[in-house]
């Protein structure tokens, strides 16, 4: 913890130096990224409910809504929210459906993530083991450090699949059609390639691209390898998102793989000060998307009423 605290003093003491133009080019890189990734989506959607209309703008706002929430709050509270959301604003859409979708949402990301991940062995830039076991962090990688916890954990995930497994047998025949309405748009795969999985690709080019600009904000030796390494440890460090956005796994991270590119105090000043920068434009966001979509910002209460709701008149 105390190295995290450490981040952000280095963060606050280097905010002088900050070149805030290519910042200015990072967060339009991620709300045109958010403009693509929802879009994405949107369109996975149609194609589950083809009776109903699904609009961009209730996708958007959902996704907004959840992403403002995540930032602030751990292990992705806000999935649930933009799934509540979504099923107030489509008709005819069940939870199951809604919740399926975000696994063909994913398909192009543990792709690419993969590819990401291969490389980066290939390349050594990943710690081996006797350095992870030293690495700093508040996040996922304290399980490896105490094994019988973890071992606890996994147990307690399996003894929950396999519940929830016997609760969806009982109901086997209208779970597997409203899961299998999630996947609607894979039986056309043209359809998907065009509307979905490329939509997706230019999303990965927009968060490369917003890191090179935050590598330059920051005067960290900006060039499209040191992109991809931010860019592993930010995919490592949400697998299990014990802290709000994975601070601290990500911050420590950044400061290995980067090693030698600029002083250990300015690589935690650039890990600090994206994370810090990004978080406030998917919280300001978030808090707009929730007084919008909810016409309230007590969203924890709002998930409590299922009634209905309708669509923004245009």
């Amino acid at each position: 913890m105390s190295d995290v605290l450490h981040a952000f003093t280095a963060f606050f003491d280097h905010l002088q130096a900050i070149a805030w133009t290519p910042v200015l080019f990072a967060l339009l890189c991620q709300l045109a990224k958010i403009g693509f990734r929802t879009r994405a989506w949107r369109n996975i959607l149609a194609a589950a409910f083809p009776e109903s209309r699904v609009r961009w703008r209730s996708v958007t706002g959902a996704y907004v809504a959840a992403v403002g929430v995540n930032a602030v709050v751990p292990v992705r509270g806000g999935d649930l929210l933009k799934l509540y959301i979504l099923k107030r604003r489509i008709e005819g859409a069940t939870y199951v459906t809604l919740a399926s979708s975000l696994l063909v949402e994913t398909i192009v990301d543990f792709v690419l993530s993969t590819l990401l991940l291969l490389w980066a062995l290939q390349q050594h830039v990943l710690p081996g083991t006797h350095v992870l076991n030293s690495l700093p962090s508040v996040d996922w990688f304290w399980l490896f450090r105490h094994p019988r916890i973890a071992a606890a954990v996994a147990g307690a995930t399996l003894v929950v699949g396999f519940a929830l497994g016997l609760w969806a047998a009982a109901r086997i025949a209208a779970f597997r059609e409203r899961v299998g309405r999630a996947f609607a748009i894979l039986h056309t795969p043209g359809r998907y390639l065009r509307s979905v999985a490329a939509l997706q690709v230019v999303d990965w080019v927009l968060r490369i691209a917003a890191i090179y600009f935050f590598l330059r904000a920051f005067h960290v030796a900006a060039n499209l390898d040191n992109a991809l390494r931010v860019q592993v440890t930010q995919s490592l460090s949400t697998i299990v998102p014990l802290t709000p956005a994975g601070i601290g796994t990500d911050q420590a991270l950044i400061v290995y793989v980067l090693s030698g590119q600029a002083s250990r105090t300015a690589l935690l000043s650039f890990s600090v000060g994206m994370k810090a920068i990004l978080s406030a434009l998917n919280v300001t966001l978030g808090v707009i998307a929730i007084a919008v979509m909810l016409r309230t910002l007590r969203w924890r209460r709002a998930l409590e009423d299922d009634g209905p709701a309708r669509e923004p008149s245009a």
